[in-house]
């Protein structure tokens, strides 16, 4: 899946298809917090745990 960025004030955002946000099991109504991580030129997204 190819994604763009949208501009949102002074910042760039990536927006999460729901379908993604279910299958990780991450509930922004819910504060689900996610953690990032660059390797290389890679930046991974996941579920920060509680």
């Amino acid at each position: 899946m190819k994604k763009n960025l949208t501009k949102v004030g002074n910042s760039w955002a990536l927006l999460l298809p729901k379908t993604i946000l279910e299958l990780l099991k991450i509930n922004p109504e819910n504060n689900d917090q996610l953690e990032l991580e660059i390797e290389g030129e890679v930046l991974k997204i996941k579920k920060s745990q509680k």
